[in-house]
């Protein structure tokens, strides 16, 4: 199945590490230019290499998804090399579940920077662009929490769920332009996180992934992974998902009890 992607200019945030670089490695391997963003520059540095190498036209911005002046000049330099952008994909954040009585405004706010206010600041950076391509896409990485928070779930669950209505109001909105916005909503999936948290137990993190999966109801009996994830979105922002805008799609295994 021909994607359409070939020369297609798309925005990542998030994109050097776990999810967001299993999608950029997805994308190029579909001809897409890829300009991704990330807080580490080592990791940045790293996959722009290793995919350079390759052949893939890729573009690497260490940037902070909260600083307004970060997103900017990420933009600016995807659009400087390209000269055009055609999709963006807001995939920063990270899992910060707690109890409701833990958390002060401090951890909102910061929760709350990362992983709704970013979405809403490139978003609205990139639109001009979008709309000067004659249409393009919006996927926002979100959690399952937002359509089914359960306890000790914030703040993540409420960031997340009004990265949700941010989707469906926006797909409203945007559709008149040929902009599709969707969102895709995780569980238990691989990650540079878990990744790490089992490291930091002495764990393999196959052992880790077993005991996760174990442990949480998933219908399908594993985690998911991350090369998975990266197929949802990048047919998401493919012309054969043309006439798909609004929709928020679990990715899960089956663990949400939230259609």
């Amino acid at each position: 199945m021909d994607l359409e992607l070939n020369d297609k200019v798309v925005l990542v945030t998030g994109g050097s590490d776990g999810l967001g670089a299993a999608l950029v490695r997805r994308l190029v391997a579909e001809g897409a230019r890829v300009a991704l963003c990330g807080r580490d520059p080592e990791r940045v540095g790293r996959l722009v290499k290793e995919l350079g190498e390759n052949g893939a036209d890729v573009l690497g911005v260490p940037a902070d998804v909260t600083r307004q002046e970060d997103l900017e000049r990420f933009l600016s330099a995807a659009e400087g090399r390209w000269g055009h952008i055609d999709a963006v994909v807001n995939n920063a954040g990270r899992s910060a579940p707690g109890l409701f009585e833990a958390h002060d405004d401090s951890v909102w706010e910061d929760d709350l920077q990362l992983k709704l206010h970013a979405a809403v600041r490139l978003t609205r950076l990139a639109l001009p662009h979008l709309r000067a391509a004659g249409g393009g896409s919006v996927v926002n990485t979100l959690a399952i929490a937002a359509k089914a928070p359960g306890a000790g779930s914030m703040p993540s669950s409420v960031s997340r769920a009004a990265g949700l209505a941010l989707t469906k109001g926006l797909s409203k909105e945007l559709g008149p332009d040929n902009i599709r916005v969707n969102a895709v909503l995780v569980g238990l999936v691989e990650s540079g996180q878990w990744v790490r948290q089992s490291a930091g137990l002495g764990v393999p993190v196959e052992e880790f992934y077993t005991s996760l999966a174990a442990n949480s109801d998933i219908p399908l009996g594993r985690v998911g992974l991350a090369e998975e994830f990266a197929d949802l979105v990048v047919f998401l922002l493919s012309a054969r998902a043309a006439y798909i805008t609004g929709t928020g799609i679990n990715f899960d295994g089956g663990l949400s009890p939230v259609v």
